[in-house]
């Protein structure tokens, strides 16, 4: 995780940290936001407890993703997985908010065969995986849900509200807890705030979008191979030399 607080010192030092982070690997790591340069940049969505670093994974995934167009103009977000973070972008990289989102209970980085066709309560202990990688997704019909937003389709992983869901498993004060190692409750869905939902990522998506989910396991050369390869020649060539977040 980054040891740098001014990721984290507020909804503005995070805007700016990730601002200047997309703009040079180099400027966000010699840079301290002040009050006032904070103030203009601070998105209105940040939901992410104020002491909780950002990795440097998720700062140099998301540069990689603005500066080399992957999502051709498509809005996109970045979850790490393990630290229950969900940062969400606009087409042009713009930071539009951060969030803490709840993940599957399984920690593991694949979508077991068939398990699209078990019902939730059927599905094995070590298959309630919420799968890495990167994924093309859209809002679209469900069979019991009505319409969601589909983060992957073909493992049946989508982005919903919290619900109140069965109440031992204690999603909405999971969600609210400051501390990132008890959000892995899901099936394999990923949950966010109701109100996040609403402002942000229902907006965001309604014309769809990328998803980038950092990996438990999995190395990132094997979820992310372009942006691995581009991270390790920037190293070989004398860049940002920090190591992986993950």
């Amino acid at each position: 995780m980054s040891h740098y607080p001014a990721l984290r010192a507020t909804c503005g030092a995070l805007a700016l940290a990730l601002a200047l982070a997309l703009a040079g690997p180099a400027v966000a790591r010699t840079q301290e936001p002040t009050e006032q340069a904070a103030s203009t940049a601070a998105p209105s969505n940040d939901q992410l407890p104020p002491d909780q670093p950002v990795s440097d994974t998720v700062i140099q995934l998301a540069g990689w993703i603005k500066a080399s167009r992957d999502t051709e103009g498509y809005p996109f977000a970045v979850m790490d997985k393990g630290a229950a973070q969900i940062f969400v972008f606009d087409g042009n990289g713009k930071l539009l908010g951060a969030t803490p989102g709840l993940f599957g209970s399984a920690v593991g980085d694949h979508t077991a065969p068939g398990v699209t066709g078990y019902a939730l309560k059927e599905i094995p202990g070590q298959d309630r995986t919420t799968p890495a990688g990167r994924f093309i997704g859209g809002y679209g019909p469900s069979l019991d849900a009505g319409r969601v937003l589909w983060v992957d389709y073909d493992s049946a992983i989508s982005m919903h509200p919290t619900a109140m869901g069965v109440p031992a498993e204690r999603r909405v004060e999971r969600l609210e807890s400051p501390s990132p190692d008890d959000n892995r409750v899901t099936h394999g869905c990923i949950n966010v705030n109701p109100d996040f939902y609403a402002r942000v990522i229902q907006p965001t998506f309604e014309k769809g979008g990328v998803f980038y989910i950092l990996p438990d396991t999995q190395s990132l050369a094997e979820t992310f191979p372009d942006f691995a390869k581009s991270r390790a020649t920037a190293q070989n060539d004398g860049g940002n030399s920090a190591g992986a977040g993950k």
